[in-house]
C-alpha cells in the first residue's frame, strides 16, 4: 500500500502531549488477543466488529487510550474525526513490552534489524505505519511470525488460511503488495499449509518496509519525539 505524498492533502504532524513519570510502574493489564486476531470482520465471517480494548499497552508507547502523541489533521476526511487535534485511533493487540531505554531507542536508528527485534520498536514503528495507511504490512508480518511459532497441524491450517483471508486475498481490505511469483507460490502450498507457506511473502513485505517506511520513519515526528525525549532526560540526570 503506498504512504499518502508529502504534497497530497494529507498533512500528519505529531506532538508529545505527556511527560514520563520519573518512575515506570510497568505495562497496564489489559486483555490481549493473539497477533492473529482482527480489528474486523473479514470478507466471508460472520459476527459484528471486535470490540478494540481501551488500553492496548502503557502511555509512552503511543498506541492505548492515553497517547502521548496526537495527530493534526488539516483537510477533512469521510469518516474521520475532524477536529485539529486529535488523538491517535487505539491500536489493538499491541504487543506487550517493557519502556525502551535511550540507549535502545537510539539503536532503532542504526538498522532495521535492531528495530524489528525490539518489541517496543515494532510497536512504535506500527504506530508510524498507521499514519501512513500501511499497518496492515506490520500486521501481516507478526502474524507470520505467530503462524512460524505454532506446532499444532490444526492450529497451523487454521492460522494460514486466516493469514490469506486477511493479508493475500485480493478481497481483503486488508491486502499486503506481493508479486505475482510470490502470490502464485502461497496459492500452491495452500493446499496443505505449513509454518513456512508465508515465508517469501513475509521477505518480501519486511524488505519492503525496510527500504520505503523505515527511512521516512527515522525523519519522522514520532520517532525523533522520542528520541529528543530520552535526550532531554540523559541531560538533566
Amino acid at each position: 500500500m503506498l504512504a499518502p505524498s508529502e504534497d497530497g492533502g494529507t498533512a500528519v504532524s505529531t506532538a508529545v502531549r505527556c511527560v514520563q513519570d520519573d518512575t515506570y510502574t510497568g505495562p497496564v493489564t489489559a486483555e490481549r488477543e493473539s497477533p492473529m486476531a482482527r480489528s474486523e470482520t473479514s470478507p466471508g465471517r460472520t459476527g459484528g466488529p471486535a470490540q478494540r480494548p481501551n488500553a492496548c499497552c502503557f502511555c509512552w508507547c503511543c498506541c492505548c487510550s492515553c497517547s502521548c502523541l496526537t495527530v493534526r489533521n488539516e483537510d477533512d476526511r469521510p469518516n474521520r474525526r475532524t477536529s485539529q487535534d486529535t488523538k491517535l485511533e487505539t491500536i489493538p493487540n499491541c504487543e506487550a513490552c517493557t519502556k525502551p531505554s535511550i540507549e535502545e531507542v537510539r539503536l532503532w536508528a542504526q538498522s532495521f534489524d535492531k528495530l524489528m527485534k525490539n518489541p517496543a520498536g515494532r510497536n512504535v514503528f506500527r504506530e508510524f505505519l498507521r499514519t501512513e495507511y500501511s499497518e496492515e504490512n506490520m500486521l501481516f508480518w507478526l502474524a507470520c511470525e505467530d503462524l512460524k511459532k505454532e506446532l499444532n497441524k490444526g492450529l497451523v491450517e487454521e492460522k494460514a488460511r486466516m493469514i490469506y483471508e486477511d493479508y493475500i486475498s485480493i478481497l481483503s481490505p486488508k491486502e499486503v503488495s506481493l508479486d505475482a511469483r510470490v502470490r502464485e507460490g502461497i496459492n500452491k502450498k495452500m493446499t496443505e499449509p505449513t509454518q513456512q507457506t508465508f515465508e517469501d511473502a513475509q521477505l518480501q513485505i519486511y524488505t519492503l518496509m525496510h527500504r520505503d517506511s523505515y527511512p521516512r520513519f527515522l525523519n519522522s515526528s514520532i520517532y525523533r519525539s522520542l528520541a529528543q525525549m530520552g535526550s532531554r532526560s540523559s541531560s538533566e540526570s
